[in-house]
Formats: structure tokens, sequence, C-alpha cells
């Protein structure tokens, strides 16, 4: 089932050039209830698309596979914690349907092949390629055979097997976009990579590709200034609190600070979307001009045929006389009338 693409894909020349993802991935924590409370969070704070992650726990993993880092005391393995985020088919439709309603876009990071089939009988707007799954070239395979757009993160990656990804999906017709990404929960300034956005436009410009920012750092800033730059796709964890639980809290926005990045990413693109030339006359600036800049005025009365110098003038507001700049070229002119002290001079003050 395929659905409606990615903004930054549909129309490059929109004034939302940038697409923000709101990444929930388990901060749901495993209820249904909350995940539907999440699509409310990113749709109300603005974002485009709020994307989870579909684990089922024996498609993808082992009971042996080791915890990142063990965070809670309700799930004695990994796999443990994988089964208790699964939702079921049905529940997977109710929060696309959700997202649908919200006008807000439904993505999901799939964890294997079992997950790319149900997400393609749910409809995804696209498919987000999680850093650890780069090299799965069978489940890639199956993503790139729907002919979806794919975003691929890099978090664990160098450009070798980034190459090898963008490879199989561009082969298969797919639209993609390649992010940067620091797996590092939080990610300090020093790991975020602002210069491999750059580097991957340059990389892969043959293949028409969008450049993204998944930032781990768990503030607005990183987004902002890859919207600066001219990043096509943001994507953020989101949280409720801090106060929540959940090993993605650390790196995550809360959905005060989520509202803020999507306003901001909005401001950006403004910006950079209205260059000004500063060589060119600014008509707008003309009515400041007058209050803020100033004139050549006279220090006290002067009578007609004042040989004008330095102690009989000085330069105050407003600008609507002979302007400040030209105090010099105004010492040694005879006045052609009488003036008062501080009405600023005008050229017909001075004699020919």
């Amino acid at each position: 089932m395929k659905t409606q693409p990615l903004t930054w894909l549909q129309d490059p020349r929109s004034a939302k050039a940038c697409t923000v993802i709101a990444e929930v991935a388990q901060a749901h924590d495993g209820s249904l209830g909350m995940a539907h409370a999440y699509i409310d969070v990113a749709a109300n704070a603005g974002a485009d698309a709020v994307k989870f992650q579909t684990h089922i726990a024996e498609a993808e993993s082992t009971p042996s596979e080791p915890w990142r880092k063990k965070f809670g005391w309700q799930d004695v393995t990994r796999y443990d914690y994988w089964k208790r985020m699964e939702f079921s088919p049905e529940q997977w439709a109710e929060l696309k349907r959700h997202a649908d309603d919200a006008g807000i876009m439904f993505l999901s990071s799939p964890f294997s092949l079992e997950a790319v089939d149900l997400l393609s009988k749910v409809g995804v707007a696209g498919w987000k390629v999680a850093s650890g799954e780069i090299t799965n070239t069978p489940m890639l395979r199956a993503m790139a055979d729907t002919g979806q757009p794919a975003l691929i993160s890099t978090g664990m990656s160098g450009f070798e097997e980034i190459d090898a990804a963008v490879e199989l999906f561009t082969n298969g017709g797919c639209p993609i976009a390649v992010f940067q990404c620091t797996t590092q929960y939080p990610s300090p300034p020093e790991a975020i990579g602002l210069n491999v956005l750059e580097e991957i436009r340059n990389r892969y410009a043959r293949f028409d590709c969008g450049v993204g920012l998944s930032d781990h750092s768990g503030t607005v800033y990183p987004a902002l200034a890859a919207t600066a730059l001219g990043v096509d796709v943001i994507e953020v964890h989101v949280t409720m609190s801090r106060e929540m639980f959940g090993p993605d809290v650390v790196a995550s926005v809360t959905s005060d600070e989520l509202a803020v990045l999507t306003s901001g990413v909005r401001f950006i693109e403004r910006m950079r979307a209205a260059p000004i030339d500063k060589s060119a006359a600014m008509p707008e600036a003309a009515p400041l001009r007058d209050i803020f800049l100033k004139s050549v005025v006279p220090r006290l009365d002067l009578a007609a045929g004042t040989l004008l110098a330095a102690e009989h003038l000085t330069t105050k507001k407003p600008g609507t006389g002979i302007p400040a700049n030209r105090y010099d070229e105004t010492l040694g002119r005879v006045l052609a009338r009488s003036v008062k002290k501080d009405v600023p001079l005008v050229n017909e003050d001075l004699e020919s």
C-alpha cells in the first residue's frame, strides 16, 4: 500500500522545504494509548511526520541479545523488552489512521522482514532505515521493492556501507535521503558532524539525494543549525517530559521544545527564501532613516552670509536635512539665508 510521499519529495519549491520528523521510538513504553498521545504531540507541535519503530521480537532478536544499557527493572532481557514494545497489526493500523486524521505523515522503522511486510500493509509515507539495519540487505531489498522513498540513517557506518545502501535503493528506483546521525545518547556538540551534511549532498548528488540530520543531542540547536545550512529532513526524538521513563529520554526534546524547533525551522526557511540585496535601494528603510540618522545643524542662530566653520555646526537627529556624512563639505560654505539653532540645514540654506 503506497501513501503520500514525504514533503521534501513532493515539491522542492514549497515554502516548507524541510521535513520535520518527530521520532517516538519506544517513548510509548509499550502503551498503545501513549503511542496515540504522541501522535497528537507531534501534530500539535507542527511536525510533518511522526515516526515509530516496529519491533517483532521473534523476528528480529534472540534471547541472548545484549543490552545496550540496562535502564529498568521490568524486562529481564533485551528480547523481553522488544516483546513488550510490540503492537498488533490492527493496532498499527489504528495508529496510521490516527496520524492521517491528525494531518501528519506516518513512519515507522522496521527491524525485520516481518515488520516490513506489516508496515507495507498498514501504509507508511516512506521507509526509515535505522542505523543498525543499514547492512541488513534482505530487509533493505524488501523495502526497495516497494519503490517508496527511503530515509537512511548512518550512525554506525562509514561511506562504504552507506554507498551500498544508496545503490540498493536507487537501483530500485526509490527516492532517497541520507541522514548524518551520531548514535550517541545524548550526542555532545563535538559529535554532531554538521560538516558531513555537505559531504553527503556532494557524494550522492547524481541521485538527487535529500540530506537529513537525525539528532540525538536532546536540544533544538543542531536541527536549527542544519536547517540554516539547507538540510532537507530533520529527525529528533521526542518525550513529553524529561521525567518520563525510557532509554531515549536523555536524547529527546520535550513536546514544548519540539514546538520551538518546528517554529524555528519555518522561520529559518523564510529567511533563506528571502535573500537581501544590500547593494540595492531599501525603500522600506526610508522612514527609519529620517528618524535614526543625523543631519548637519547649526550650534547657534546664524545670519545670512556667514562663512560656515566647525564652531558653527554639529550633527543631530532627525535625518531630514543635509546628511551628517556631508558635514565636511558643508564647512566653508556661505549661508544664503539666516538659520536657527538646532534646525537641520537643507541645501537651500547654502549659496550655490
